[in-house]
Order: structure tokens, then C-alpha cells, then sequence
């Protein structure tokens, strides 16, 4: 990944770029997620996991937009 310093542009704006790229292509989160093997079952469940939390969620917005929360 790169980024080119364009003219009268700062380190901090170019750093600032760049992070922005990195964070947008997602390859930090890919990184941290390849960082240790997980099985396929493992991840399943961490998968069921994360759905059942994201409903949970979505439900508590849905009751609170209702004023029943």
C-alpha cells in the first residue's frame, strides 16, 4: 500500500491519508484475524455468537424506537 506526497501536503497529512487507506482496505483486521488458527467449528461458533448479539442489538434499537425501552 502507498501513498504519494502531494504537494505543500504534511507528514502528519500523508500519515493521516495512509491510515485512512490501511483502515478502508481492511487489512488490519485481516491481519488480526489470520494471526492465530482457528478451526472451522471454532469459527462457527464465534460466527453464532456475533449473529445472536448483532439481533439482540437490533431488537433493543427497535423496542427503544417504539418507546417501549
Amino acid at each position: 500500500m502507498t501513498v504519494i506526497l502531494r504537494p505543500n501536503e504534511s507528514q502528519d497529512m500523508l500519515l493521516k491519508r495512509f491510515r485512512k487507506k490501511v483502515a478502508k482496505s481492511g487489512i488490519l483486521s485481516t491481519v488480526r484475524r489470520k494471526r492465530w488458527f482457528i478451526s472451522k467449528s471454532e469459527l462457527r461458533r464465534i460466527q453464532k455468537k456475533k449473529a445472536i448479539r448483532r439481533l439482540k442489538r437490533r431488537q433493543r434499537k427497535m423496542a427503544w424506537q417504539r418507546g417501549e425501552g
